[in-house]
């Protein structure tokens, strides 16, 4: 996928998720996510983080932060969850058209916020429909890559396969499911193993 056409599902689902924040009761913000020992509200506050970071910024809090990557996100995810919801639903709109980022690819940015995403709305009940050629451009990097969430570890000697889009990789024992819930099994939320089925889930489920 070009990185026209990745910045433009980055921009849709950053729609999408100020639209789902807007949609929040207030007690639903204090309500587990499914990143661990996160809030709705402070991974919120993880996403507008991501949405507003910049190459120079990054390597100064990373500094900061020890170079402890964990230290880094959660104190910037907690200090913008501290933001009043109405203005992180704003400022969150403002990154629909912008194309800043981290020192990463470009479609590290989409898994970014099509998987905080998910672990905002499932636990909240709330269903969104990604699109199949996003989920599949996440997926895709996710079995080439271990940077930051190990998902090529995870899903070694095991072929998944999509039930709901034309989408399969790699060999051995088979799991199955639907695309969103094998890239939120890869990025290892224990919340999606229910959904995913075959003779290869059992193992795939121990390594989350």
């Amino acid at each position: 996928m070009k990185t026209d056409e990745i910045w433009s599902h980055i921009h849709a689902e950053r729609a999408g998720m100020a639209a789902t924040w807007e949609g929040l009761a207030s007690d639903q913000w204090s309500e587990g996510s499914w990143c661990d020992g996160w809030t709705v509200r402070v991974t919120a506050g993880h996403i507008l983080a991501a949405a507003e970071q910049t190459i120079p910024n990054f390597y100064k809090e990373f500094v900061q932060a020890g170079f402890r990557f964990n230290v880094f996100t959660g104190r910037a995810a907690r200090r913008l969850s501290e933001v009043p919801p109405e203005e992180m639903i704003r400022r969150l709109r403002l990154r629909t058209t912008t194309t800043n980022h981290p020192p990463a690819p470009v479609v590290a940015m989409l898994g970014e916020i099509v998987v905080h995403g998910e672990d905002i709305r499932r636990p909240l009940g709330i269903h969104h429909d990604i699109p199949e050629a996003a989920l599949g451009a996440v997926a895709d990097n996710f079995t080439r890559t271990n940077l930051l969430i190990g998902s090529k570890r995870r899903i070694a000697g095991l072929r998944l396969k999509a039930t709901d889009a034309d989408w399969s990789s790699g060999d051995g024992p088979e799991v199955t499911g639907p695309l969103a819930s094998l890239v939120l099994a890869m990025s290892g939320r224990k919340g999606a193993v229910g959904d995913l089925a075959g003779e290869g889930s059992a193992t795939l489920a121990g390594r989350i």
